[in-house]
């Protein structure tokens, strides 16, 4: 049997519009999960407050944050979380007498490829209180670019807190002997403009620094849909 004219018609407007249908329903629906939320490290607690999702009541989530921090940088300006309202912050410890400076090599590199987006700040902590007064040759010794990456350092009291339950890594200083060592978790820290740390990465590992350099583009991602969303 033959198909009438109208039901040719009707059938080719089906045909043509799926796609339509596909790119203004569908893929916009898949965009918006297109990165899969990086995790939030550190203690969660439940809060009294609550939100509300297709009208279900859900109770808010207190998430760990890095607490404000006041240390002097190469240049000697004061750098707290106020210096770096918004901003998207890679972290990394250090010891000026280490043999292997591999790990701030490396942020070099990553800093550097960063120059021109002024969302994405570097700090490096030394664990060592007396690089204060060396911090200004050590920058310049990288090639730190101002206002891009900064070397910090501070006494004791105040950076081993901040290390140990802030950023959740490890340091030890050993005076044992004559000259003092330092033990301190050689990782790559990323924090969001929270103050939340959404990534913690082994430094000398070559497939955790692709996973960092990745991670941070969906950072970027994450923080540039909230702010267009009004988050």
């Amino acid at each position: 049997m033959k198909r009438s004219p109208i039901k040719k018609v009707l059938i080719l407007v089906s045909i043509l519009a799926i796609p339509g249908f596909l790119f203004f329903y569908i893929l916009p629906h898949f965009a918006k999960n297109r990165y899969k939320s990086l995790p939030i490290f550190g203690k969660k607690t439940v809060a009294s407050t609550f939100h509300s999702v297709k009208g279900k009541k859900i109770p808010d989530t207190i998430y760990h944050q890095v607490p404000d921090f006041k240390l002097i940088n190469q240049h000697h300006d004061t750098i707290s979380w106020k210096s770096l309202e918004n901003k998207i912050v890679v972290f990394n410890l250090f010891y000026s007498g280490a043999g292997s400076q591999q790990t701030n090599k490396y942020i070099k590199q990553l800093s550097d490829s960063y120059e021109q987006k002024p969302l994405v700040k570097f700090l490096s902590l030394s664990v060592d209180p007396a690089d204060k007064s060396k911090l200004t040759d050590i920058a310049k010794g990288f090639k730190a670019k101002e206002g891009k990456w900064d070397f910090l350092a501070g006494d004791t009291l105040q950076t081993y807190p901040l290390i140990k339950e802030g950023l959740l890594l490890d340091v030890l200083e050993d005076d044992s002997k004559e000259k003092p060592s330092f033990i301190f978790g050689n990782k790559i820290l990323l924090i969001d403009n929270l103050h939340r740390i959404r990534g913690i990465y082994d430094a000398d590992n070559a497939e955790a620094n692709a996973r960092l350099e990745d991670e941070i583009k969906v950072l970027i991602a994450e923080y540039l849909r909230n702010v267009k969303d009004g988050r």
